[in-house]
């Protein structure tokens, strides 16, 4: 039998707790799983007595003394409240960094006794691990870093998810569900909810679940720049297929490779002095900043303005206009140019 994710066990642990910490941390990449998580805490919240929920979405530019005047509202009856302060980019500049850290000094002092504290943060690249804020939050609160599931690890996921439902796969059904979803988390619950619908309770056969789930995965911008900067090249050719099969706007899908492409073209010639302020300059956080110094690492300076230029020459050929030594179907030459990314450096050692 498949065993529960730590993320799933973390949200069995809320289902049954006596008392909630008064400030915890729920950190991670996975949208699924962290939402997961965060209702299961909220649940937990309204079942000890949380009466009154504040909401946060905050950022480097964001007034951090609505989230200090929040905490110390105090409530007319006396009951306890929830503050949840999200920070999508892990990013919350000095203000909201030191707002953070006297936040969780305050709720581990015991001076805010009627409030908990959730905040909400993506996961975090190694050098912002390391800043005073993030220490101060491990040393002063619960904090959960929420992992991926691993492409090797989602037959098992999903074999768990089918078993909270009452069914069992085989491990051929189970992986090749696996495979179906593209790894993407949200279409496989979304895959599971309707094999509930469809089935009842008990054993599910690869016919059936291939007849719910065919032609189910999806695509989208994101998955093809992710793709292409890691250097996935058959994932990048296959979310690039999947987009014009549904009927994806051509010109919107060669803005998004064509953006990457630029802002790193400008980044290059810093990798060797200046990268961090280049890498601000142009706005990169969190997830997104991860995956340009990945592709930076792996693709050799010279290969970007070649791009570049490939870019502009394929935009003509959506306009109608012919290029020398390019193929006449744009769609082919997009495949050339997110290839050229996608395998570029990748005989070097």
């Amino acid at each position: 039998m498949a065993r529960a994710s730590a993320a799933d066990r973390l949200t069995e642990h809320y289902a049954g707790a006596q008392d909630l910490p008064a400030c915890t941390v729920l950190s991670g990449d996975e949208i699924l799983l962290l939402t997961e998580a965060a209702d299961a805490y909220r649940a937990a919240a309204i079942r000890l007595g949380c009466a009154e929920r504040t909401h946060l979405v905050m950022d480097a530019r964001s007034d951090w003394g609505t989230a200090l005047a929040a905490a110390q509202n105090t409530s007319l009856f006396g009951d306890l409240r929830l503050l949840e302060i999200s920070l999508p980019t892990g990013k919350p500049g000095k203000t909201g960094a030191d707002t953070l850290q006297k936040l969780a000094t305050m709720a581990g002092d015991g001076h805010l006794p009627d409030l908990r504290l959730l905040i909400r943060l993506p996961q975090l690249d190694r050098a912002t691990q390391q800043s005073k804020w993030v220490l101060a939050l491990k040393a002063g609160a619960d904090w959960t870093d929420i992992a991926s599931i691993p492409r090797t690890a989602l037959p098992d996921w999903i074999d768990a998810r089918l078993r909270r439902q009452g069914y069992t796969a085989d491990a051929e059904t189970l992986a090749w569900l696996a495979d179906k979803v593209e790894g993407n988390l949200l279409a496989a619950h979304q895959e599971l909810q309707k094999l509930a619908l469809l089935h009842p309770a008990g054993a599910l056969s690869l016919e059936q679940v291939q007849a719910a789930v065919l032609n189910v995965a999806r695509y989208n911008l994101y998955d093809l720049r992710d793709a292409m900067l890691l250097g996935q090249a058959d994932r990048a050719l296959t979310v690039l297929r999947g987009l014009q099969a549904e009927g994806e706007a051509l010109p919107l899908v060669l803005w998004a490779v064509g953006e990457e492409i630029r802002i790193l073209t400008r980044l290059a010639p810093h990798v060797h002095g200046g990268l961090e302020a280049a890498i601000r300059s142009q706005r990169l956080f969190g997830a997104r900043e991860k995956l340009a110094r990945q592709a930076l690492a792996r693709v050799p300076a010279a290969a970007w303005p070649p791009a570049l230029r490939h870019t502009h020459e394929i935009d003509r050929i959506i306009k109608g206009i012919p290029v020398d030594g390019l193929l006449r179907d744009p769609w082919d030459e997009l495949e050339r140019l997110v290839m050229r990314i996608a395998t570029a450096g990748s005989r070097r050692r």
